[in-house]
C-alpha cells in the first residue's frame, strides 16, 4: 500500500509539479530543510574559506563546525562545501551509488548550487522517476540533467554502469551508501579516481574491528537490525589499499569521508584520522552497546 501511494505521489508530480512527496515529509518532520542555504550564500562561504586559507588562519578541521545540510541527510553538505573549497574544484563530476530518490543525497546540493555534472544510481524504479521528476523541473539544472540510472549495483556490474554512463578517469567526488555490498562495490570500481569518497559504514561495531558482511549480489538490507556494510576500520583498510586516507566522518560517525593521498600530501590541510576519532558521539557508543546484540550472530567476514 504504500509503495503505490508513492507510486500515486510521483505521477502527479510528473504531470503536474505538485510534489506530494516532498510536502508529505515536511509535514513528518520537524522543519524542511531542503534548500535552506542558497547558492548566493554558499559562494559566500567557499570565499570565506578561501581567504582563511590565504591567510594561513585554518585549523584542522572539526567537521562539527562545518556541517549543514541542504539535501544531505546529516551534514555532508557542508563538510564537502569546506573540503572543495580547501582543494578546490577540478571537473565537478560527482558519481552516487544508492542515491535513493536523488534529491535527499550528497550530489544533490552540488548538482544545483555549484554547478556538477552527476551519475546518479539506486535499485528502487521509483526513486529513480522522483528524482528524473525533480530536476526535469528545476530552474537550475533542466538544461543538463543528472544521469540517473535504476539497476541493481554489484561488484561485476558497476565498473560497466559508471563507463555505459560515460563517467571514467578522475572525478571530484564519489558517494556510496548501498546498505549492504559498499565494501565490495568500492573494491571493484577501478574506471574513475576520486578526488574525494564519502562512504557509509557500520558504526555498531568497535573503531578497531575491520569487518563486512559476505558478499552476495542479491543482498537486501533487512534494516532497522542494519545487518548491512561494513564497519569504518574495514573501509579504511580499503581506502589505504586504494591510496586514501580517512579525514573525518559526519557527527554520527557512519558517513566517513576520504582524501586521495596524493591531494594535499603534506596534510597540511587535512591530516589522516583514526577510525576512534570519528566515532565519539554518543550515538555511537549506543549502537555498539544496545542495537549491535542483534546482528553480531550473523556471517561476517574479517578485512
Amino acid at each position: 500500500m504504500k509503495k503505490l501511494f508513492k507510486l500515486l505521489l510521483i505521477f502527479i508530480f510528473e504531470k503536474t509539479g505538485i510534489d506530494g512527496i516532498r510536502f508529505f515529509k515536511k509535514i513528518r518532520s520537524t522543519g524542511d530543510f531542503i534548500g535552506t542555504i542558497s547558492r548566493a550564500k554558499q559562494i559566500e562561504l567557499l570565499e570565506i574559506y578561501r581567504k582563511q586559507l590565504a591567510d594561513n588562519q585554518h585549523e584542522d578541521p572539526n567537521f562539527k563546525n562545518i556541517s549543514f545540510r541542504n539535501f544531505s541527510q546529516n551534514g555532508e553538505d557542508g563538510i564537502i562545501l569546506y573540503i572543495f573549497a580547501t582543494i578546490g574544484f577540478t571537473n565537478r563530476k560527482v558519481i552516487e551509488i544508492g542515491c535513493g530518490n536523488g534529491v535527499e543525497c550528497n550530489s544533490a546540493n552540488l548538482l544545483i548550487h555549484h554547478d556538477f555534472e552527476g551519475l546518479l544510481i539506486d535499485t528502487d524504479p521509483l526513486n529513480i522517476r522522483y528524482g528524473k521528476a525533480y530536476y526535469r523541473r528545476h530552474r537550475d539544472v533542466r538544461t543538463w540533467l543528472p544521469h540517473l540510472v535504476g539497476s541493481l549495483v554489484t561488484a561485476e556490474n558497476i565498473n560497466d554502469l559508471i563507463e555505459q554512463n560515460n563517467f571514467q578517469g578522475a572525478i571530484d567526488l564519489l558517494s556510496i551508501d548501498i546498505d549492504g555490498m559498499d565494501y565490495w562495490v568500492w573494491k571493484a570500481i577501478e574506471v574513475i579516481s576520486p578526488r574525494v569518497i564519502v562512504a557509509e559504514c557500520n558504526n555498531l561495531w568497535e573503531p578497531e574491528v575491520a569487518v563486512t558482511i559476505p558478499y552476495d549480489p542479491n543482498f537486501v538490507s533487512d534494516a532497522p537490525e542494519y545487518y548491512a556494510g561494513a564497519s569504518l576500520a574495514a573501509l579504511n583498510k580499503l581506502a589505504k589499499e586504494k591510496g586514501y586516507r580517512l579525514i573525518g566522518a559526519n557527527r554520527y560517525g557512519f558517513n566517513a569521508f576520504f582524501l586521495r593521498n596524493d591531494i594535499d600530501a603534506s596534510q597540511k590541510y587535512f591530516p589522516e584520522v583514526t577510525p576512534a576519532e570519528c566515532q565519539t558521539h554518543p550515538y555511537c557508543v549506543y549502537a555498539r552497546t544496545v542495537k549491535k546484540e542483534k546482528i553480531t550472530q550473523r556471517k561476517w567476514t574479517n578485512i
